[in-house]
């Protein structure tokens, strides 16, 4: 069940809360956020490249844009970011949503939608919930009450959806339709499969399979479409957030990692946590629809 892959240190970021990596598939670049130092990074691969532009507020995620433009959640709503200039324009904010909390994770789906959750900056109150932003439109969508909630994740075909409640350590899938949600059911059960270690940021790669980062769990877990655990990859960072597959053959997995957790003796036992890592991934992923704005 555990494998053991090379695992490179791509950029020693020194996140605080690494989180929200996504393959660039125009511009061949990564991007992924650090949400407590509010950064937005840029990677380029093929030069080893990287920079990072200071977002207004915490920012959560980023999602390639038409236009040209970056879709980003940001605690007080979205915001579109020009990569030319650096530039982020406020969009909208989340109605209903308490200033308590800030968004979090988010995904497209096949129709250029986009898919996303909010939660409790505190980390202590159940008022996270998920949200389609649908060409401009937003509304609730999927499981609410949610303390801290991660990805959406969406499967290529499009026909599923995973939403993870971390403190409450599941995953749940439901079935989707360009016009229509279904009832989340159970997927996964990561509590009772990783004690210690707590969901967090999913994406399903070309085989349907879900993969999910563990924060405290040292590692990343690949999930079978039956909700079956049927691998885990050990990691050089605890507090492991998010992966996502990019490269030139979609095959390279890049992971996000944190440290906002961590103390001195922690950092002693994983000295590269904070980082981004890599490493070529047994099974390809597929490149996310660019976000429609309107």
């Amino acid at each position: 069940m555990e494998v053991t892959l090379p695992v490179a240190q791509i950029l020693a970021a020194e996140s605080k809360l690494g989180e929200g990596v996504l393959w660039d598939a125009e511009r061949q670049l990564v991007w992924f956020v650090d949400i407590k130092r509010h950064r937005l990074w840029r990677y380029d691969p093929a030069t080893g490249a990287a920079t990072f532009d200071e977002a207004p507020d915490q920012i959560g995620w980023a999602i390639p844009a038409e236009g040209g433009l970056l879709l980003c959640g940001l605690k007080d709503g979205l915001y579109t970011f020009a990569p030319e200039s650096g530039h982020f324009t406020f969009l909208c904010d989340v109605p209903g949503e308490p200033a308590s909390n800030r968004l979090n994770d988010a995904c497209t789906d096949p129709w250029g939608r986009v898919w996303f959750g909010s939660m409790d900056d505190a980390e202590q109150a159940a008022s996270g919930r998920f949200y389609l932003f649908d060409r401009g439109d937003i509304r609730p969508v999927g499981p609410a009450g949610v303390c801290i909630t991660n990805g959406p994740a969406v499967n290529a075909q499009g026909d599923r959806i995973y939403f993870t409640d971390t403190l409450g350590k599941r995953i749940m899938v439901a079935e989707l339709s360009p016009g229509g949600l279904g009832e989340a059911r159970p997927f996964a059960d990561t509590g009772a499969l990783f004690p210690e270690a707590f969901p967090d940021g999913p994406v399903v790669d070309a085989e349907d399979h879900v993969w999910t980062g563990l924060y405290l769990g040292g590692r990343v877990a690949r999930f079978s479409p039956d909700g079956e655990l049927v691998a885990t990859i050990p990691m050089p960072a605890r507090d492991i957030t998010k992966i996502a597959f990019g490269g030139a053959h979609l095959r390279t997995a890049f992971v996000t990692s944190a440290t906002k957790n961590m103390e001195a003796s922690d950092m002693a036992t994983y000295p590269q946590a904070g980082s981004l890592f890599g490493f070529e991934a047994p099974v390809a992923g597929f490149a996310q629809a660019r976000a429609k704005l309107g």
